[in-house]
């Protein structure tokens, strides 16, 4: 019901006026619909007054506190890009790919890491097993934030060269696995 300011008590005009306010802009009370519809079946009618229609600032109030509810999708973290973490996931990597599995290629060698470097550059060494004062076969080590990465020795020039090349830059760039 609609009243008027001074009286308090309904009043037809202001009711009248503000459907017809409301029918301008799209939104329709329930008696102009049926009064609109009154050549409708029952059931036609039912589905109008059933329709309650929503509006448009409740519409985007709801939209706007669904929306702030979303939980954004986690990225994964960057990987440290300097050179003591860079160092320890090649170091990982090597142990767990190279030695741990117990891989052909590296079975008659041994990982002597070195990442506690005062020079500020952490290396890991791949010496002979039974010699491992001998002077090492495979020397990866990493400088500077973004480390710069260089390996070398005369494990690099055999076959397991490539391989070691593709291990150690994947690792260096935070993938894990063999």
């Amino acid at each position: 019901m609609f009243f008027s300011e001074s009286s308090k008590k309904p009043d037809k005009a202001t009711k009248a006026e503000t459907a017809a306010d409301h029918a301008g802009n799209g939104c329709l009370t329930m008696e102009l619909l049926e009064r609109s519809c009154s050549n409708r079946s029952e059931t036609d009618m039912a589905v109008f007054r059933s329709f309650r229609p929503l509006p448009i600032f409740g519409t985007l109030v709801v939209a706007s506190v669904l929306a702030a509810c979303q939980t954004k999708p986690e990225t994964p973290p960057a990987a440290n890009r300097a050179a003591l973490p860079v160092m320890e996931r090649v170091a990982l990597g090597a142990n767990a790919c190279w030695f741990k599995s117990g891989d052909a290629a590296f079975k008659p060698y041994r990982l002597a890491p070195e990442l506690n470097s005062f020079s500020g550059r952490p290396r890991i060494l791949v010496v002979h097993k039974t010699r491992p004062e001998a002077r090492p076969l495979l020397v990866v080590h990493a400088e500077g934030n973004p480390a710069k990465l260089e390996a070398f020795g005369p494990l690099m020039g055999e076959t397991v060269g490539a391989r070691v090349t593709r291990d150690v830059n994947r690792w260096a760039a935070g993938g894990q696995g063999c």
